[in-house]
């Protein structure tokens, strides 16, 4: 049982009064506060001990994660944290959010509009990656100019752009970069492995501190992998969201978790399925994985800490990694699913979604069962279909460049009702998900679009929604309610799920920036559903319980 908040009930935001205008004490409220944690209450007191050493070194992801949104961020932390008022102290709190000056729910506007170094500039779309005065054509030029070792690593995830002294343009690696807090990151991590007595998280633990000092993830990226223990750490650089130039940097985050034994085993026969799922995909037959990787974990988890790109903003639900395609093709890649994280959204704000935007006779349809099994598909999906431009070694996110985070993550969720789909058919999901699946899917559209069309997940979901409503898989009532089609549904699921992956495997650029152009907007429909759920919190902001406990914080 997770130790997380379940209160459907959510009290809307307050309003600014009168005298006052200042808007953040509502933005605030976008996010319903819930406590998350696990019991931990049975763990022997070594295994304790590491977890708080590996919340320790999570911790330190934040500070990363700051400095490599914006060079500013820092200071204007500082700064906030000096100004007790309680204007001030509001201000800090939306920072800490959204880890930054600008307001990831609302365009990424700025909401601190100066500071002490000047005004506050728009959020940078290169983030701290590459020089701040540097221009995406001029980047794009030079590392085109390289090769061999030098393009891999300037293009790669783990290194940030810089100028030397005569203002040319240079690799830097993060263990460079970023050596002080790797250095004290690495010593958290090492005494965690020396408290625990499980094989392969010590194995993990000891070559992830290793991988801060030599800016060599390979290795640890299969410890994890093959990481098989009841504490499931994930902390380092990883996902590529805020590259907004290219979707090349990695951006520190952490995961630290305890494993749901029970509910793994539950989720693990998924696994053997993915081999026939790819040799079934709805594509050209040249563009299918004939071998899959072949380790392809799953592990349900619940979460005692996530920090820097794990804690920003809308909270993850589940995530498939590594990025690393050299991994995926030997190991194939794992699924962590956030339990208690994902019962803290369908609770606090997919219920309330659903009783508005969904047809009143459709809402029974909304369930626990098919969100959590959605979200695990589409993490499943992410490692399915193609991963490198037919005919070259290209990789796809390098082809697709700045469209591949929404191509991406509306892959992983069409495909992913085209997948349960098979195995309802097939009996290996039972049919309760069948019946529920795309009504429960329906409803998250309408919680996921409202993370803003500047934002991957937001763009994936804007994409899909116009998608299916143009096929007649959704359909509009008098009342402006929501409904599904099913049939047409079953359709455009795997039409959609051939025009997507189809791109990937092309590495059509062009087209994905077209898809996007047209389909990236909310439609009048759409928009009146979204001006009805003011009041239902956007997403949850959760207070780590178990986490403050184990480092007294």
């Amino acid at each position: 049982m997770s130790a997380c908040s379940s209160s459907s009930k959510t009290p809307p935001p307050p309003a600014a009064s009168a005298q006052s205008a200042d808007p953040l004490p509502a933005k605030i409220a976008q996010y319903a506060p819930v406590d998350v944690g696990v019991d931990i209450s049975l763990m022997p007191a070594n295994e304790q001990q590491a977890l708080g050493k590996m919340v320790e070194a999570g911790r330190l992801m934040d500070g990363l994660f700051l400095e490599q949104v914006w060079a500013g961020n820092a200071a204007l932390k500082k700064e906030l944290e000096s100004d007790q008022t309680p204007a001030g102290q509001t201000k800090l709190h939306y920072f800490l959010i959204n880890k930054g000056p600008w307001d990831r729910l609302d365009e990424n506007k700025p909401f601190i509009t100066s500071s002490s170094a000047g005004p506050i500039p728009a959020k940078p779309p290169q983030a701290n990656f590459y020089p701040a005065d540097a221009t995406k054509a001029d980047v794009e030029q030079w590392m085109n100019g390289l090769s061999g070792e030098a393009r891999t690593e300037a293009a790669g995830f783990f290194s940030v752009i810089r100028k030397d002294a005569a203002g040319k343009y240079i690799s830097v690696t993060y263990s460079t970069e970023y050596r002080g807090t790797l250095q004290q990151a690495a010593a958290l991590l090492r005494e965690a492995a020396a408290l625990t007595t499980q094989p392969t998280l010590k194995k993990y633990l000891t070559t992830r501190a290793d991988a801060f000092a030599s800016n060599d993830y390979f290795a640890s990226d299969m410890a994890w992998m093959e990481l098989d223990a009841s504490l499931e750490p994930t902390i380092g650089p990883y996902e590529t969201y805020e590259d907004e130039w290219f979707g090349y940097k990695a951006a520190f985050e952490a995961f630290i978790t305890v494993r749901d034994t029970d509910e793994t085993k539950k989720l693990s026969a998924f696994s053997h399925e993915l081999q026939a799922l790819e040799n079934a995909l709805p594509i050209d037959a040249g563009y299918r994985n004939a071998k899959l990787g072949a380790l392809s974990p799953i592990r349900v988890v619940n979460v005692v800490f996530a920090g820097g790109d794990g804690n920003r903003g809308v909270q993850t639900a589940a995530y498939n990694l590594p990025n690393d395609d050299r991994v995926i093709k030997e190991k194939g890649s794992k699924r962590v699913m956030l339990k208690n994280v994902q019962h803290a959204k369908f609770d606090k704000v997919l219920m309330p979604i659903s009783s508005v935007a969904i047809a009143a006779a459709d809402r029974p349809n909304v369930a626990f069962d098919a969100f959590f099994t959605h979200i695990l598909m589409h993490e499943l999906m992410h490692g399915l279909g193609p991963h490198q431009v037919r005919g070259t070694n290209e990789a796809v996110r390098h082809a697709l460049k700045d469209t591949y985070s929404a191509i991406e993550e509306a892959k992983a969720d069409i495909s992913g009702l085209w997948a349960l789909q098979q195995l309802v058919d097939k009996g290996s999901v039972s049919a309760s998900i069948g019946q529920t699946m795309y009504t429960t899917f329906l409803a998250s559209t309408f919680r996921s679009i409202r993370f803003g069309l500047n934002e991957a997940h937001g763009k994936g979901i804007a994409l899909q929604l116009n998608y299916l409503l143009d096929k007649g898989a959704v359909v509009v009532a008098a009342d402006g309610t929501f409904g599904v089609n099913l049939p047409k549904f079953k359709e455009a699921a795997a039409s959609l799920t051939h025009d997507l992956m189809t791109i990937e495997a092309e590495g059509n650029y062009a087209g994905a920036q077209d898809l996007l152009k047209k389909m990236v907007v909310v439609r009048p429909e759409v928009q009146r559903v979204l001006d009805k759920l003011k009041n239902v919190p956007v997403d949850i902001e959760p207070s780590f319980t178990t986490a403050a406990g184990l480092t007294k914080r």
